[in-house]
């Protein structure tokens, strides 16, 4: 007889999809050549990346997503985060892990781009996949911009572009 096996993925605490999220952000930014580290008490900053041009290090929050889930329980996919309005993180990384999607805004445009606030926090959401239902309603589409693909030169500079003038180190 031959065994059934369960390839259903496992149920995931929210301790351990924010650690999904966190090494995914790692894991893009370092394929694009910026280093990063995880921080390992949580004051509300979760990664230092180090920013080649600037010649400094950048705080990252990361907030995530397992999926996508009913806006209003009932509703097309959504995705949305949450976030301390006295975050001390220069910037905001927001990741949907099941399509490995990673979304950068400085904490001052994720403060612009919430649609709510309640009890000092900043409530930032869109729909998924769809078509802007009513011109108030954000889509991610309206969001591209913001793709950690599209934000690292303007973010981070040019990777170790100095060591490519410079020639490899012997």
């Amino acid at each position: 007889m031959i065994e059934q096996v369960d390839s259903s993925p496992p149920a995931l605490t929210t301790a351990q999809i924010g650690r999904c999220g966190e090494l995914l952000v790692q894991y893009r930014l370092l394929r694009q050549g910026i280093e990063s580290a995880a921080l390992t008490t949580d004051a509300g900053v979760d990664l230092v990346a180090y920013a080649p041009r600037l010649a400094r290090a950048l705080t990252v929050q990361v907030k995530s997503n397992l999926r996508p889930k009913p806006a209003g329980g009932r509703g097309k996919p959504a995705l949305d985060w949450w976030l301390r309005e006295d975050s001390p993180a220069d910037l905001v990384a927001l990741t949907d892990l099941s399509r490995d999607k990673v979304w950068l805004f400085l904490h001052e445009e994720f403060d612009r781009h919430a649609q709510q606030r309640s009890s000092g926090k900043l409530h930032f959401y869109f729909r998924v996949g769809a078509e802007k239902p009513r011109a108030d309603q954000s889509v991610e589409s309206d969001y591209e911009a913001f793709a950690l693909e599209n934000r690292i030169a303007e973010l981070f500079g040019e990777p170790f572009a100095h060591m490519m003038r410079e020639g490899p180190i012997l």
